[in-house]
């Protein structure tokens, strides 16, 4: 595994895309302490400041079957780390949320390049609100950080390394 940091970048997703165009390899992946376009489904928004943990992973090529299971494996993977390393229960909103407490705490956007029946490449995004103290007052009624919910500032890379070892584990499971 290859890991970039960056402070700043306009969203890990694109940065991650155009690293795999370049010839990235599998598990290659892309983190910022901050992103000033970060998005998710449907190309809305992603509250991205200094605090929490965003990354995006360029993943070994798939079927063209398995896409719709990326996401969903990858929400998994997410939510059982909460679970297991912070005792907080977790409730996965299909296909792509990961909520505490009834506010969401990460996102997952998977953005696949395709050609004709193959898969070029697939890049996997996750934000997750870590160590967020406050959320802007649009926001504060929806969303919360494992900071807010635990009262204390976590290991941003120990969480990060944790959820791609779930992650790989699952994608084991689907390309048997």
């Amino acid at each position: 595994m290859i890991i970039k940091n960056f402070n700043k970048l306009n969203s890990t997703n694109i940065k991650a895309k155009d690293l795999a165009q370049n010839g990235a390899s599998p598990w290659t992946v892309v983190v910022a302490s901050e992103q000033t376009n970060g998005y998710g489904k449907d190309k809305r928004g992603w509250f991205s400041p200094k605090g929490g943990l965003y990354f995006s992973v360029i993943l070994p090529q798939s079927n063209i079957d398995d896409l719709q299971t990326l996401t969903i494996l990858a929400a998994f993977a997410t939510a059982k780390t909460i679970m297991e390393e912070f005792k907080l229960q977790t409730f996965i909103k299909l296909p792509n949320d990961v909520w505490v407490n009834n506010k969401k705490i990460a996102g997952i956007l998977t953005e696949n390049i395709i050609s004709g029946e193959k898969i070029k490449y697939s890049v996997m995004g996750i934000g997750l609100d870590t160590n967020i103290k406050e959320f802007p007052k649009e926001l504060a009624d929806i969303a919360t950080s494992l900071r807010i919910e635990l009262g204390r500032e976590v290991d941003n890379g120990q969480v990060m390394e944790k959820i791609i070892e779930k992650l790989k584990r699952q994608l084991e499971t689907i390309n048997k």
